[in-house]
């Protein structure tokens, strides 16, 4: 196994917190239950935290006063179907799909937008997220708040839509900002990984706990966010320009199974270079 030096998980925090040191290694943990048992490829968000989280929660009930006192299983769930969303929403309403789309697609418009690149460096800035806009006193239209990276400059964008005239009310662009990672960006990450030298012991890692060969990104689940040079004792002169430049960290696990310790290695999605720290 690759590098094996120590390696260890720390106190399994609502099943499945890491604390892990070295480079990329295996590590297989037992979480409660079918924890982790629906991981799915580079889904966003701690599945491996909630999933562990929410079974603990299973067992506390299980151990309860049914199981004391003998009584009889529950009847069967019934599933009520989600009431059919509408085109547009009302008031606080959250953003139907619709409106996510046309907000996006509005905030696209202005001239410029297809000189931008996103994360691939493909035409266009990458999407990072959309959100509805503060309501204003008296005002009940309804305006979502569109943001995008841009990878050409190193700039987020900010756009205010207007949902019921389609109009770009308000957009700015500013440098140095980094919000929370979108799963495209957390994806091009471990596909550069994958892609460097420094992957290696990932691939190794990997064969070691399946038998098998990675050879895609959909092999692992995988989560992150973005590399924050403040929060960090000791930062190397190849990731000075982090928060300057868009960088990531990811943790990933191989899909129902084993967890790789990738948290030593920074991607600088700006630059498309793999740093290891520590």
């Amino acid at each position: 196994m690759y590098e094996i030096a120590r390696r260890h998980l720390g106190k399994v925090v609502a099943g499945a917190a890491m604390a892990l040191t070295g480079t990329a290694v295996a590590v297989a943990i037992s979480l409660p239950g079918s924890a982790g048992a629906d991981d799915t490829p580079g889904a966003r968000g701690a599945v491996g935290a909630r999933g562990a989280a929410d079974t603990v929660g299973g067992y506390g009930q299980q151990g309860g006063e049914g199981a004391a006192t003998g009584g009889t299983a529950p009847a069967p769930a019934t599933v009520v179907p989600a009431a059919a969303e509408g085109e547009k929403g009302v008031g606080g309403d959250p953003l139907t799909d619709d409106e996510l789309a046309r907000a996006e697609s509005l905030a696209l418009a202005p001239a410029g937008a297809a000189a931008q690149q996103d994360v691939t460096g493909g035409r266009g800035p990458q999407h990072l997220g959309t959100d509805l806009a503060d309501p204003r006193p008296g005002d009940a239209t309804r305006r979502a708040d569109v943001r995008f990276y841009d990878y050409k400059r190193d700039e987020l964008i900010t756009s205010t839509v207007n949902l019921d005239t389609g109009k770009v009310e308000r957009s700015g662009a500013q440098r140095g900002v980094q919000p929370s990672a979108h799963p495209e960006e957390l994806r091009a990450a471990l596909e550069l990984i994958l892609a460097s030298p420094l992957g290696k012991g990932v691939k190794e890692d990997y064969a070691d706990a399946t038998g098998k060969a990675l050879t895609s990104t959909t092999q692992l689940w995988f989560n992150g966010d973005v590399y924050r040079t403040y929060r960090e004792a000791n930062v190397p002169a190849q990731l000075a320009r982090c928060g300057e430049h868009r960088c990531v960290r990811l943790v990933t696990k191989v899909l129902n199974g084993a967890w790789i310790d990738t948290r030593n290695l920074i991607v600088d999605l700006s630059a498309r270079t793999v740093t290891r720290v520590g």
